[in-house]
C-alpha cells in the first residue's frame, strides 16, 4: 500500500505526469508508452526491463528527445554484473512456478508412491532449455518426485543438468547452439529437423512440458509443433515460458490458457508477476546494484569505457548506441 511506500521513505505523488517531468532517473519494470515518454526530460537517465528490438516506436520516441536510456535485458552476463542480472532473477521464479503451476493442472501425482492400493508411477516431466528458469524447474520438479528430461542446444549444460538429477536428451551438435555470453543461438536446418523428430519423440511420453527457449531480442523458436501436441497423452500441460516472445509452441496464446486435443496449453508471460513480494525484492536489488554501480560523488556518471554501463546502453544523446537494436531499426526503416 501507499503507507508502506511512505514509511519506507517515498513521497507519493498523484500524477505520473508531474513525477516524468521532474525526475532525473525514473526505475521502472517494463518499458514505457511513447505517451509516457513524451513527458521525459532531455537528458533524463532511464532504467526498465526495455526490448529495445521488439519496441521500436519507444526507443524512436527516447532517441528524439535525448533520453539516456539503460535497458535490464542488455546487462552483460559477467560476474562482476551478476548482482545487476534481472533476467536471471525473473527466470528463477518463471521456472519454480510454471512446475508448480503444471502439478496442479495434471490430474495425477508428482512423485512414485507405494500405496495399499496399488504403486503410482512418477509422472514425466520434460523441460526445454535449461538456462536459469529451465535449471529451476529442472530442481523444482525433482524436488516433487518426478522423473526429468531436459532438451538444451547447448551441450555444455549436460553437467548441471544431470547434476540435479534429471536425464540429459542430446544430440550432436558440435556446439553450434551456443551464443555469445552463454545464451543459445538460432541453429541449422539440418539441426533444427533432427532437434524436431528428437522431441517429438520426447514429447509423446511426457506428462508436463516446461518450455523455457529464448534467443533474446528475437521471436522464441518453435520446438512443439501442432503435430506434437496431438500426439501428446490426454490431460497434459505446456507450460511455455517463452510466450511473452511468441511461445516455443505453435499453439500457445500469449496471456491465454488453452485447451487443444485435452491437452492445456499455459501461456502465461509474466509468471513473476504471480509471485510479486519476491519478484519485486529481487528485481529492486537488481536495478539499485546498477544505479549504485554508475554513482560517483552522488551523480550519476555515464562511463563509456565500462562494460557494463555501455553494454546495457541503448540510447544517448540522441544516438541509439546499441548494436543489435541499431541493426533492427535499420531494417524497420
Amino acid at each position: 500500500s501507499n503507507i508502506d511506500f511512505e514509511e519506507s521513505g517515498a513521497k507519493i505523488i498523484d500524477s505520473s505526469v508531474d513525477l516524468y517531468k521532474k525526475a532525473d532517473v525514473v526505475l521502472k519494470v517494463q518499458h514505457p508508452t511513447v505517451e509516457e515518454i513524451s513527458y521525459f526530460s532531455s537528458g533524463m537517465v532511464f532504467v526498465s526491463l526495455f526490448q529495445t528490438t521488439r519496441n521500436l516506436n519507444e526507443v524512436r520516441a527516447m532517441t528524439d528527445i535525448h533520453v539516456t536510456g539503460f535497458s535490464m535485458h542488455l546487462i552483460p552476463r559477467t560476474t562482476l554484473a551478476q548482482k545487476m542480472d534481472a533476467l536471471s532473477s525473473q527466470a528463477n521464479i518463471s521456472g519454480y512456478k510454471a512446475v508448480l503451476v503444471a502439478a496442479s493442472r495434471l490430474g495425477k501425482y508428482m512423485p512414485l508412491l507405494m500405496t495399499a492400493a496399488g504403486t503410482i508411477r512418477p509422472s514425466k516431466i520434460l523441460v526445454l532449455g535449461a538456462g536459469v528458469a529451465g535449471l529451476q524447474a529442472i530442481a523444482t520438479a525433482k524436488r516433487l518426485g518426478a522423473q526429468v528430461e531436459v532438451f538444451d542446444v547447448r551441450p555444455i549444460v549436460k553437467e548441471q543438468v544431470e547434476s540435479l538429477g534429471a536425464k540429459f536428451v542430446e544430440i550432436d551438435s558440435n556446439g553450434e547452439g551456443v551464443g555469445d555470453g552463454g545464451y543459445a543461438k538460432e541453429t541449422s536446418e539440418e539441426y533444427k529437423k533432427k532437434q524436431q523428430e528428437l522431441i517429438h519423440k520426447h514429447i509423446a511420453k511426457s506428462d508436463a512440458i516446461i518450455t523455457t527457449a529464448l534467443i533474446p531480442g528475437k521471436p522464441a523458436p518453435i520446438l512443439i509443433s501442432k503435430n506434437m501436441v496431438s500426439d501428446m497423452r490426454p490431460g497434459s500441460v505446456i507450460i511455455d515460458l517463452a510466450s511473452e516472445n511468441g511461445g516455443n509452441c505453435e499453439l500457445t496464446k500469449k496471456d491465454e490458457i488453452i485447451e487443444y486435443n485435452s491437452v492445456t496449453i499455459d501461456g502465461t508471460s509474466n509468471f513473476p508477476a504471480t509471485m510479486p513480494i519476491h519478484a519485486s525484492e529481487l528485481y529492486a536489488k537488481n536495478i539499485s546494484a546498477f544505479i549504485k554501480y554508475m554513482i560517483d560523488d552522488g551523480k550519476i556518471k555515464i562511463d563509456l569505457e565500462d562494460e557494463i554501463i555501455s553494454g546495457s546502453l541503448f540510447t544517448y544523446k540522441g544516438e541509439i548506441t546499441d548494436d543489435t537494436t541499431r541493426k533492427v531499426m535499420d531494417l524497420n526503416k
